[in-house]
């Protein structure tokens, strides 16, 4: 009877081990994230197809290997660190300039007219003949761009372009035997699902975190960063200053974003773009060293009922609005698309290229896919009536790229 009982004593021992094993690893997996975003300073690859593995609990229970340690294998040779560094010239004030001021303070006394920035991030190898994909901040500006793998060889990287409206860089490197990354496709992507996070946070080489898809289609203004064209993948996976442009995986080890912001004002919030547009993005970079993006020449909000009455008892607006809901024009750019179409301050767009629309987000997806130089239907409600307008998107001007 003594015996049973500890037999019994020691099996519930190992069931709570269990738990709180299982505890742990979820709370290290769902670690809280500082915030802040490292010093500034493709094309299209077809994954091997895809070998199915074990979901995480079915490996566990059987005692099969660790998915999150397969993908990092798998994946890891190809992150690499990105190293740059640009010099940032400052303009002295005149006074300094004066022999006075020269004789009196000397040479090394006057301040620098130069100095060099240095930054730190990451990257991943998606072709064999030295692609890398990469944030445009992380080489923007950069005069040298040194890059690292995990073998310790180090090369010289050539940034092919950059598109700041997206974050999204391409780097060049010459070498033999260079590790690559399979691609998978971020538009099947489900909240819930695994998310893996591998780069150089704070300099730290190789550094692996985990967690899940938070949700998909972030829009740039609920990630914070308005002046970007892109919806995002939103991840509690740990992300710190050195993990940008490294790469997002899910459990097959397949790259399905590249990590590119985090909040400062909050913790497990990572954002990625999504591995299709950064595609999309890299084949342009490399084809012709820049991207298109179609522009309107229009500035706008999501209206909402307290919004049309703010703006209907403000006596100093120059609008008036009649809609509850839908995208309100707040601002029309002087000899822009829009304004030549006949847009004007005060419409309210319902439909864009024949798809209804009711939130300025959708607008700018619709326009990003659009064609330049090809008319685009637009439907606004103005003074309770409905106008039909075409405009004919052009390229983004250099100005509202920067």
């Amino acid at each position: 009877m003594k015996q049973s009982l500890i037999y019994l004593a020691l099996m519930m021992m190992g069931a709570g081990a269990v738990v709180a094993g299982d505890r742990l690893l979820a709370n290290q997996a769902l670690a809280p994230i500082s915030t802040t975003v490292e010093e500034p300073l493709v094309s299209q690859v077809q994954a091997p197809a895809a070998v199915s593995a074990p979901s995480a609990a079915a490996a566990f229970a059987s005692g099969g290997s660790n998915f999150i340690a397969s993908a990092a294998e798998r994946v890891g040779p190809a992150v690499v660190r990105i190293d740059s560094s640009r010099t940032v010239t400052r303009r002295v004030p005149e006074a300094f300039n004066d022999p006075f001021f020269r004789r009196f303070f000397g040479e090394e006394g006057l301040p620098p007219s130069s100095r060099v920035q240095q930054g730190i991030g990451s990257g991943v190898i998606i072709d064999a003949s030295g692609l890398i994909i990469t944030n445009a901040h992380v080489v923007d500006g950069a005069d040298r761009v040194t890059v690292t793998l995990s073998d310790g060889r180090t090369f010289e990287g050539r940034v092919l372009g950059g598109d700041r409206v997206t974050d999204v860089a391409v780097v060049k490197i010459e070498g033999d035997r260079l590790p690559t990354a399979p691609l998978g496709n971020s538009d099947l992507l489900r909240p819930g699902e695994w998310a893996i996070a591998i780069g150089n946070p704070l300099g730290l080489n190789s550094t692996v975190t985990a967690g899940i898809i938070s949700a998909t289609g972030r829009s740039s203004a609920q990630v914070g960063i308005p002046d970007q064209r892109a919806s995002f993948i939103q991840t509690d996976a740990a992300i710190n200053p050195g993990n940008s442009g490294g790469p997002l995986l899910n459990e097959r080890g397949e790259v399905i974003g590249i990590n590119t912001a985090i909040r400062a004002n909050a913790q497990g919030l990572g954002f990625a773009i999504p591995i299709n547009t950064a595609k999309r993005i890299a084949d342009q970079l490399i084809a012709t060293g820049r991207v298109d993006h179609p522009y309107l020449g229009v500035q706008m909000v999501n209206l909402t009922p307290e919004l049309k009455q703010n703006i209907n008892d403000d006596p100093n607006s120059p609008i008036r609005v009649q809609e509850d809901r839908g995208v309100l024009v707040v601002r029309v750019q002087n000899n822009s698309p829009a304004a030549r179409a006949g847009v004007r301050a005060g419409d309210v767009i319902t439909k864009v290229g024949q798809q209804p629309v009711t939130a300025s987000e959708q607008v700018q997806q619709v326009v990003e896919n659009s064609r330049i130089g090809s008319p685009l239907p637009v439907e606004v409600r103005r003074n309770g009536q409905t106008i039909s307008l075409s405009i004919t998107p052009e390229p983004l001007p250099t100005q509202a790229r920067n």
